[in-house]
């Protein structure tokens, strides 16, 4: 498990290109047949990826010590989207089949969850986000067709998208952790612009439907002092709750956000306009 602590705006700004990476960019989400993790100090979520390739994965007691408890999701909930090949997903003995672009929620007291892949030769990729929770909600599969979807933006500001919410209050309910998928339509490039930030709530995006030579250039800080973040393929990006969080790519992309906090109000939002930014 990596740590991130805590940053303060303030701190934020004296920090050049390599500090910024070190403090708010997950490089590395997959490895074959084992999983990723990052804690993150900020409103407690921890973001990863499971591949299983060859093998069946599991987290298991050995993150016990580290959080404070004798498995993983004792005291927490998650929620995982599969970006890769058709997978599945044992939770204390019941069998769920996660296809690609569908999520499973997984409530607070499961003692065992175990990833697998269909098919070796196309392994699941399972991104993953983690919350503390108080109560127990029941495990749910969620496919594309019963996400709550919107479109929004224009082809014409370049940032015409569809949010995908696949666990929200409106799907099923949750203590705190809420996370969707958004898809660029084809020849736009920005995500949540005009943007915002959201006081109560922190939220991280994952990145990824991107070729080799595309990438998304991430805007974060304060709205009054944005800085940049330069993002591949298959990277995430931790925003805190005083930060702006938005891109524009190179190319159309696909992004996973999450969020943790206060509320689930999706539109709890302090919108910046473009004309405010620096």
């Amino acid at each position: 498990m990596e740590v991130r602590q805590g940053i303060h705006s303030e701190h934020a700004k004296q920090l050049d290109t390599a500090g910024l990476r070190k403090e708010f960019v997950i490089e590395n989400i997959f490895e074959a047949d084992t999983y990723t993790m990052t804690y993150s100090h900020i409103d407690r979520i921890i973001v990863g990826g499971i591949k299983p390739v060859n093998a069946k994965v599991s987290i298991g007691g050995e993150v016990g010590k580290q959080l404070g408890v004798s498995y993983f999701l004792e005291r927490r909930e998650l929620g995982v989207i599969n970006i890769g090949g058709p997978g599945l997903i044992v939770v204390d003995g019941t069998t769920y089949e996660v296809g690609n672009e569908e999520a499973l929620y997984v409530g607070m007291g499961a003692k065992e969850v175990v990833f697998s892949s269909v098919d070796a030769a196309k392994p699941a990729k399972f991104y993953y986000n983690s919350a503390p929770a108080h109560t127990t909600f029941p495990t749910r599969r969620i496919t594309l067709a019963e996400a709550s979807p919107t479109t929004i933006g224009d082809n014409i500001t370049s940032n015409r998208r569809t949010i995908n919410k696949f666990i929200v209050p409106d799907v099923l309910p949750t203590c705190q952790l809420t996370m969707g998928l958004t898809k660029l339509a084809e020849g736009n490039l920005w995500n949540t612009m005009p943007c915002h930030t959201h006081e109560r709530r922190m939220e991280v995006y994952f990145y990824f439907n991107m070729d080799e030579e595309t990438s998304v250039f991430h805007m974060m800080g304060q709205p009054q002092e944005t800085r940049h973040l330069l993002i591949h393929n298959e990277q995430a990006v931790i925003s805190p709750s005083w930060s702006i969080h938005s891109g524009v790519g190179t190319k159309n992309y696909t992004f996973i956000w999450g969020m943790v906090g206060e509320n689930q109000v999706f539109d709890d939002m302090d919108h910046v306009k473009v004309s405010e930014l620096r």
